[in-house]
């Protein structure tokens, strides 16, 4: 069977008329005949039923019309759908970021290239800078939203926005005078070999206060090191931008000296990308997530 017996068996099925269907297809009566002969052959059935008045179709016939148009109309919505993926940008876009980046940005950001790119599968992976470096790397990665600096010459990045550093205490627990104290409590935050450019920087506000923390309890998220301050099991110090993300939460975020210590948040990639829509994507992800 071929999808010239299913287009002149739609068209008499739509005419019942050889005359007229014969006419649609550019085509003669007799080539018409016989091509509905091999399919009615085919089939093992009759497909409609002829005398010198008037075509009708027979109950087999009724039936595969409604298969074959049904068929026929999957078969061109294939066609559209390969020739829009052949003129459009199609596969995976995978995106790292850390875990102070604003969640409804991403998840605009997400929305955004579903919307402009429908072919496009976007692939969000939560991994600290170091990994992210890595994974980009060795190209297992096409996009990384990592805290600057970048120590990679196989990357190149462009700055998304400042981010500063915050104290971050249970609601209500009173801030000593000397913040030297505050070495007394047990501090939450990333192990050192996790985010090691994070631990620098916040060892270094801590020293700004005049405190050194006393790290007791490590996570490897923001929201995990967040939640455990509003539980009361310690203090901490977080990217600055995350405090609209948490008001739901019972912390105080507090900046006692006003420290001018900062850090660029950067979007990382490899100095030569792959990706057919690199180009495209960047705009978006810069017009979404620049400050």
């Amino acid at each position: 069977m071929e999808l010239r017996h299913l287009r002149y068996f739609i068209t008499l099925a739509e005419e019942l008329h050889f005359g007229r269907a014969a006419k649609r297809l550019y085509i003669s009566q007799p080539p018409l005949s016989r091509q509905i002969k091999e399919l009615e052959e085919e089939l093992g059935a009759v497909l409609f039923l002829r005398n010198n008045r008037r075509v009708t179709l027979t109950e087999a016939g009724r039936f595969f019309f409604h298969e074959a148009s049904e068929m026929l109309r999957r078969l061109q919505l294939a066609q559209q759908l390969t020739n829009r993926i052949h003129g459009s940008f199609a596969g995976d876009v995978k995106i790292g970021y850390i875990s102070s980046t604003d969640k409804s940005k991403l998840g605009r950001l997400v929305q955004e290239i579903q919307r402009q790119y429908p072919f496009v599968q976007t692939k969000l992976f939560e991994l600290s800078t170091k990994q992210q470096i890595k994974a980009l790397e060795d190209r297992q990665m096409d996009f990384g939203i990592i805290r600057g600096p970048n120590y990679s010459a196989k990357l190149q990045t462009e700055r998304l926005y400042e981010d500063g550093f915050v104290l971050a205490i249970p609601r209500g627990m009173p801030l000593p005078e000397d913040l030297a104290q505050l070495s007394r409590q047990p501090f939450v935050s990333y192990h050192a070999n996790y985010a090691p450019i994070y631990h620098s920087q916040m060892i270094a506000y801590c020293a700004k206060l005049g405190f050194t923390p006393n790290l007791r309890h490590e996570c490897n998220n923001v929201p995990s090191i967040l939640e455990l301050v509003h539980l009361g099991a310690g203090i901490s110090v977080v990217p600055q931008s995350v405090q609209s993300q948490y008001a739901h939460l019972a912390v105080d975020f507090l900046n006692p000296s006003e420290s001018e210590i900062r850090t660029d948040i950067l979007l990382a990639y490899t100095v030569e990308p792959e990706h057919a829509a690199f180009s495209d994507l960047q705009k978006l992800i810069l017009h979404t997530l620049k400050k």
